[in-house]
């Protein structure tokens, strides 16, 4: 179901009827607080990792949510003024579909709905709704607190904020199911970013960390880490901001795939388990 007539604003005040079934992929920097490292330490597992492929990524993108969906990368980027909508094809990098957007909002996180594809923003306050088919704006929507990252199951919208709290929402209404805090040995863990949901897990970005922590949906607790370390190594100094942030999987064919804000590269990656 998609967002209810009360929660939408269509374009030139006309009501758009968003009708798609329920649902089963930031986030920005520029003035959000300094970010709390990661503790290294402690009994979670932490993973490396294999690449497996390296794809074209345009290096400036301010890369806020991504996502793979029917053979294309879906790519929401960020800063006011430069925030886009873009649909990619991934063995080339060629652009199918752009779509900018008002240069008051910065673009934060991106997921598909049914034959709808929602992008929120960092403060306005502001979701856009895309029709998936043509990549037109077909509404918009309203929220409380600061938009970061967004991803699904198969029944919520799962949201971040950039404190160590995920939001489950109605996909109808966007209104809160319930939250959870996300917690490595008991201590928060706050700065997530960019959001995937795989296999019955979370995967978060941590905001200016080489880490992706994976956690469980249903209490929070981070299951594994994912270490990032050397992926892309000459990022951090071509712009302290060019850090890793963005998550997309392909469920068909079972592969993960990353990048980061103004990085040059999509990769594909394997990850491989700490040896016991």
């Amino acid at each position: 179901m998609p967002l209810t007539p009360s929660h939408l604003i269509s374009p030139g005040s006309v009501s758009v009827l968003l009708g798609c079934a329920i649902l089963m992929g930031c986030t920005s920097s520029g003035g959000k607080p300094a970010q709390v490292p990661v503790s290294r330490s402690g009994p979670t597992p932490v993973s490396g990792y294999r690449v497996v492929a390296t794809l074209p990524h345009t290096a400036t993108n301010f890369t806020e949510g991504f996502l793979y969906l029917n053979g294309l990368f879906y790519e929401s980027t960020g800063l006011k003024g430069h925030s886009e909508l873009l649909v990619t094809f991934p063995e080339t990098g060629a652009v199918k579909v752009k779509a900018g957007l008002s240069p008051d909002l910065f673009g934060e996180g991106i997921v598909d709905a049914g034959r709808y594809l929602y992008q929120w923003t960092w403060q306005s306050h502001k979701g856009i709704v895309y029709s998936l088919r043509t990549m037109k704006e077909v509404g918009s929507f309203t929220y409380k607190g600061e938009g970061w990252g967004m991803t699904r199951d198969k029944s919520s919208l799962i949201t971040s904020d950039g404190s160590s709290t995920l939001t489950f929402r109605a996909p109808a209404s966007f209104k809160v199911i319930r939250q959870i805090t996300v917690s490595d040995a008991g201590k928060p863990v706050p700065m997530l970013n960019e959001l995937e949901y795989i296999k019955g897990s979370i995967y978060a970005n941590v905001w200016h960390t080489d880490r992706i922590a994976r956690i469980s949906p249903s209490d929070g607790r981070v299951l594994e880490w994912i270490d990032l370390t050397g992926l892309e190594p000459d990022a951090l100094q071509r712009d302290p901001e060019a850090v890793l942030n963005g998550i997309a999987y392909d469920p068909k064919g079972d592969r993960i795939f990353v990048t980061g804000k103004l990085w040059k590269h999509i990769y594909q990656i394997q990850v491989v388990p700490s040896a016991k």
